[in-house]
C-alpha cells in the first residue's frame, strides 16, 4: 500500500505547537534586525510575484527559522483573515515594528503600493545595518588592544613584579620613581584585589543604574550633542535618521506633523527629541519647517539652507533624502578615518606602557649587576 503524503497542516494544533515554543529569555520576543529584513525582503518579493498578502504571510511563517518572528507572522495572518488591515496587524507588535512601519504601511494601503513601501523600509534597514557594521569594525580593533593591554599590565604587576621585589630591596633607595610606584601598585593588587574588584563592579553597576534614570539619560544625551568630537559624530547620526524618515514619509503621503513624530520615534536622544517637538509646534502654529531649523545653533548651515530651498520649491521629500545621503557619506568617511587613525594611536600607547614596565624592571637589574661587580 502506497504511503499518502499529507500537506502541511496549518490547523489549530500546529499553531498551538508554534506558540508553545519559547521566544526568548524573560518572556520577551527576541527578533533581530536581520529577521526584520528577512521579513521585508521576502514579503515584498512574494507580493511582486502576485501572491496576496494573507497567503504570503502564511508562507513566510513556514520559512522563517526564528520562533518569535514565526509567532508574530502567524498572528498577523490571523488578523488579516479576520478583516483587519495590515497596518493594524503590525501595530499589535510594537516590539518588532515601530510606529514608522505602521504609519507608512497605513499610508500605502490607501494608495495601493504596499510593496514599494516594504522595499523602502528594507533599504532603510540595510543602511542602518551597514552603519552598525562599519561602526563595529572601526571599534573592534581598538577595543581588543585596550583589553589586551589592560590584561598584560595586570599580569606583569600581579605575577612578574613580585618575583623581582625581593631583589630590589637592597637598592630601594636607588630605585627609579616609576619602579617604586609600580611595586606599590603591585602590592596593592596582590593584597587587595578583592576590594579593587568589588569597587570596580560596584562603580560600573552604579554608572549603569544612573544611566537608566531620566537624569542620567538626559545627561548622556546632552554630552553626545555638546562634547567636542562626539558632537560631530552623533549629530550626523541623528540627522541621517531624521532626514531619512522625513524623506520616506513625505514621499508617500504622510503629513509633515506625522512625519516629524515618526522621526522622533527613530532617534534615540531626548535633547534631539526636544528639537523635533519644537519643529512640530512651529509647523502646527503655521510657521515653516525651515524657520524652526534656523533657530537651533547645533544644526549645520547646509541643512538649514537645503530645508529652506526644499520648502520653497515644494521638493522637501527629495531634499531631506538628499541630506540623509550626504551625511551618510560624511559619516562613513569619519568612521574610516577613526578606524585608521586610532590603530597607530593605540599601538603608541601600548608601546609607551610596555616601555615603562620594561624599563622599570631592567634599570634596577642593571644597578644590581653593577653593585655585585
Amino acid at each position: 500500500m502506497a504511503l499518502e503524503i499529507q500537506p502541511i497542516d496549518n490547523s489549530t494544533e500546529t499553531k498551538k505547537k508554534d506558540k508553545a515554543k519559547p521566544l526568548s529569555f524573560f518572556g520577551k520576543t527576541k527578533i533581530a534586525q536581520k529577521d526584520r529584513m528577512f521579513f521585508l525582503e521576502h514579503l515584498a518579493l512574494m507580493l511582486e510575484t502576485g501572491s496576496d498578502l494573507h497567503s504570503s504571510l502564511n508562507v513566510l511563517a513556514q520559512q522563517t527559522a526564528n520562533p518569535g518572528l514565526k509567532q508574530v507572522i502567524h498572528k498577523m495572518a490571523e488578523d488579516i483573515s479576520e478583516g483587519q488591515s495590515f497596518s493594524s496587524a503590525l501595530a499589535k507588535h510594537p516590539q518588532v515594528f515601530s510606529n514608522t512601519y505602521v504609519s507608512l504601511i497605513a499610508a500605502s494601503e490607501s494608495g495601493g503600493y504596499i510593496r514599494r513601501i516594504l522595499e523602502h523600509l528594507l533599504e532603510m534597514e540595510k543602511q542602518q545595518a551597514e552603519f552598525k557594521s562599519t561602526l563595529a569594525s572601526a571599534m573592534a580593533y581598538p577595543v581588543f588592544l585596550m583589553v589586551f593591554s589592560t590584561a598584560m599590565v595586570i599580569f606583569i604587576l600581579a605575577i612578574v613584579f613580585p618575583k623581582f621585589s625581593t631583589l630590589f630591596i637592597s637598592i630601594q633607595n636607588q630605585l627609579p620613581a616609576t619602579t617604586l610606584f609600580l611595586m606599590s601598585l603591585s602590592q596593592l593588587i596582590i593584597h587587595y584585589w578583592w576590594a579593587i574588584l568589588a569597587f570596580s563592579v560596584g562603580f560600573m553597576m552604579t554608572c549603569w543604574l544612573w544611566a537608566k534614570t531620566d537624569t542620567g539619560i538626559r545627561s548622556m544625551d546632552l554630552i553626545k550633542l555638546k562634547f567636542p568630537g562626539l558632537k560631530n559624530l552623533f549629530l550626523k547620526i541623528y540627522l541621517i535618521q531624521t532626514m531619512r524618515v522625513l524623506g520616506l514619509s513625505l514621499a508617500n503621503g504622510v503629513s509633515l506633523i506625522e512625519a516629524l513624530n515618526l522621526a522622533k520615534d527613530v532617534v534615540k536622544n531626548r535633547i534631539f527629541h526636544d528639537f523635533i517637538d519644537q519643529l512640530s509646534m512651529d509647523v502646527t502654529a503655521g510657521r515653516t519647517l525651515a524657520s524652526g531649523f534656523r533657530t537651533i545653533s547645533f544644526i549645520p548651515p547646509i541643512v538649514k539652507q537645503m530645508i529652506t530651498t526644499g520648502e520653497e520649491t515644494g521638493n522637501l521629500a527629495l531634499v531631506t533624502t538628499r541630506i540623509a545621503d550626504y551625511f551618510q557619506q560624511e559619516l562613513e568617511k569619519i568612521l574610516k578615518f577613526i578606524s585608521k587613525a586610532i590603530e597607530p594611536v593605540m599601538l603608541l600607547v601600548m608601546g609607551v606602557i610596555v616601555g615603562l614596565l620594561v624599563s622599570s624592571l631592567i634599570l634596577p637589574i642593571f644597578k644590581l649587576s653593577r653593585a655585585v661587580h
